[in-house]
């Protein structure tokens, strides 16, 4: 392995007051100790730019066009084709909690950019990098519905008019309009469908259901579909479930203010009892995708429920430690852990065999194409469970790469009592109190990479790299624009928690900044997301903090006392049919760069910091988007490309950090915002 001899750290910074806080909206007046950085001293050792392919799914169209749950896509690739931080003077802003007992523990986005989380066991969409974490409408079962219920956050998503769809606790889904046609929020969000998915379920099977509902997803002719569980069903306890869906034209016309038949329009199909759902659904054109603890289902609707392929999978049962074990706590499921994730050819997730298998099944058939041991090299003492749903990343050009996590040790052994109700989602249920308390010296290590390739026989696996000395809970996320992989961990010497980041390609820690070393940084298993600004990447944490990682890659040459709010600056891949359609001539050669700067002089000097340039500069133009949303080209005099002394660049290599520095006017021609003394400038370069 090719080892990278630098890797970008930062210190840590602690609760009592050093962790930087981003500056307050435009208008505001900074206090100094929001003017202090993370950094002791600047850091432009920025990463180079290793982008692959977008990924390779199909676009839902009755889901929302964002990140819209909390795997990201309804194939569930725990993947995004958003920018991420890269190391550019990098540093941790924070968001404090201080309606919730926690930081948001799930983040989802509207085709707005809005941030969609949990609040107070309703749901809200929250400015999330506000000082405190702001609400801006919301929806309360207490406050608006009777109380009797919260919203099951885990598998809520957007549809593609920015509704919220959400199961409960009482096994109703609802559908909440959170925003108007010109999308300003809803102060209190209108609940435009209710069903008792339960109660239509057992009218529609005839039988009682002992299992509650789970998890709910459109497929691709906008039918929901439903699947009922928990996170452990027990075969030998013979609950009973279903999948099924209900009609896309019964949903419609509820959404219509219609009362349509359900008797006639909600699908199941019966399991055994004792088979159940431990996990999300994915969906693509071929159907919708569930993972029970015994089988795996593509089902179709098909004036009922079609099931295209069941394939039975193996599983030693419900995980915990052992006698002689180094952690204390076990696994979630009692069957695979991981949600199924999709490419348009292949479903893959983990059995929970000894050893655990990653298994690629044919789309068509549900044949097992491919399989093999993962995570299977770890010293004694440890055991595996992948509870988390994995990270599949398809290129488009025959390998389909899998990166699998080790969650072993995270989740409470007595979730094997038989009296235990694993429905009961708190964290002292949940989760193991050593794990809480001790950290990630109580998980078992292990993160792999694994690739199914594409052959003339068939398909076929094999290990790219495998990591046995990380312990991550956090649900990885890979940018397929910088060509990492993301992370949140504890380094076990120095107890301290801290953002990671990992090549792709090779699997070695690149960069690691430092957040705290209080046991209450754990982030609590739920994962991380990716803004929409392609400069944020939040986590949150067990204290009251929502932490947010990001790359100071703007700023203001000729006022350097002066900091730009990053929660006003955002770059975002320009594809080139998009280029080319907003009036850019040749190819695109940058990232799309956007900044609102408050409190400008009539001319002021803005500069993007940016380590994907490569060639000749005066090969380049620069664009400006105008308010008629074309790009038109901004003149030489007014542009420059230098490096960070000021100095001009003529020949640019690619990995090296330039500054595009640009002077625009307060109501010129490339000002966006029409508030005076606001300058709101967004540009490309084309080639």
């Amino acid at each position: 392995m090719n080892k990278r001899k630098k890797i970008y750290s930062v210190f840590s910074f602690l609760l009592a007051g050093t962790l930087c806080l981003s500056m307050a909206a435009c208008g505001g007046t900074p206090t100094p100790a929001e003017d202090e950085t993370t950094s002791s001293a600047p850091l432009s050792g920025a990463l180079p730019v290793k982008a692959l392919h977008p990924k390779h799914v199909d676009e839902n169209p009755y889901m929302a066009k964002s990140d819209a749950n909390i795997h990201h896509d309804g194939y569930n690739t725990d993947s995004t084709d958003e920018i991420l931080p890269l190391g550019i003077y990098p540093e941790i802003n924070v968001s404090f909690e201080t309606t919730n007992p926690n930081a948001s523990p799930a983040i989802y986005f509207d085709n707005y950019g809005h941030a969609v989380v949990p609040l107070l066991g309703g749901i809200a969409i929250r400015d999330l990098n506000a000082k405190e974490t702001k609400t801006l409408g919301y929806f309360s079962p207490m406050q608006h519905d009777g109380g009797g219920y919260v919203i099951q956050s885990s598998y809520t998503f957007l549809d593609s008019k920015n509704r919220i769809v959400c199961p409960t606790s009482n096994n109703h889904v609802l559908i909440l309009r959170a925003t108007e046609d010109d999308g300003s929020v809803i102060p209190e969000f209108e609940k435009v469908l209710d069903i008792d998915i339960k109660a239509a379920a057992e009218t529609a099977l005839g039988k009682e259901l002992t299992q509650n509902l789970l998890s709910v997803v459109f497929d691709y002719d906008g039918n929901l579909w439903f699947a009922t569980g928990g996170f452990r069903i027990y075969p030998e306890r013979q609950q009973q479930g279903v999948l099924g869906y209900i009609a896309h034209t019964a949903i419609e016309s509820i959404l219509n203010g219609e009362q349509p038949d359900l008797s006639k329009a909600v699908f199941v199909y019966e399991l055994t009892p004792g088979e159940g759902a431990e996990n999300g659904i994915a969906a693509s054109k071929d159907g919708a995708v569930i993972l029970t603890n015994q089988n795996c289902y593509l089902l179709r609707a098909e004036e009922g429920v079609n099931v295209v392929w069941r394939t039975p999978y193996e599983s030693v049962g419900a995980k915990v430690s052992r006698d002689g074990d180094k952690t204390t706590g076990g696994g979630l499921a009692w069957g695979g852990g991981c949600s199924p994730t999709l490419t348009p050819n292949l479903v893959l997730f983990t059995d929970n065999a000894d050893p655990v298998k990653l298994l690629a099944l044919d789309m068509k058939t549900g044949e097992v194409v491919a399989s093999m041991p993962v995570l299977d090299d770890l010293p004694d003492g440890y055991q595996v469970a992948v509870e988390n749903s994995a990270i599949v990343y398809d290129d488009g050009e025959g390998t389909v790469s899998t990166i699998v996590c080790n969650w072993f040790g995270a989740g409470n052994a007595g979730l094997a009592d038989p009296d235990n109700d694993s429905s009961i989602q708190s964290y002292a249920n949940i989760y193991d109190q050593n794990w809480l308390m001790k950290g990630n010296v109580m998980i078992a290590p292990g993160v792999e990479r694994v690739d199914t390739l594409k052959t003339s026989d068939g398909y076929e696996m094999k290990s790219i790299w495998s990591r046995n000395d990380l312990r991550d809970t956090a649900i990885m996320k890979l940018s397929t624009a910088t060509g990492y992989i993301y992370g949140y961990v504890q380094d076990l010497d120095t107890g301290m928690w801290q953002y990671i980041i990992l090549d792709f390609a090779t699997g070695e820690t690149v960069f690691t900044m430092d957040v705290s070393n209080k046991y209450g940084y754990n982030n609590m298993a739920i994962g991380m997301y990716t803004g929409s600004n392609g400069n944020t990447l939040y986590c949150p944490t067990g204290y009251l903090e929502l932490l947010r990682l990001q790359d100071r890659f703007v700023y203001l040459p000729e006022l350097p006392y002066r900091e730009v709010d990053l929660d006003q600056v955002a770059r975002n891949v320009l594809s080139q049919d998009q280029f080319e359609q907003d009036g850019g001539e040749g190819t695109v050669a940058s990232w799309h760069n956007t900044a609102t700067i408050c409190n400008v002089h009539p001319n002021t000097m803005v500069a993007f910091r940016m380590n994907n340039l490569s060639g000749n500069a005066s090969d380049l133009t620069l664009y400006a988007y105008g308010a008629d949303g074309k790009l038109e080209k901004v003149d030489s005099e007014l542009w420059s490309l230098t490096d960070e002394t000021g100095a001009n660049v003529t020949e640019l290599t690619d990995g090296v950090l330039y500054e595009l520095r640009v002077t625009v006017s307060d109501g010129g021609d490339f000002d966006l915002s029409e508030t005076e003394k606001e300058i709101k400038l967004s540009v490309v370069l084309g080639k």
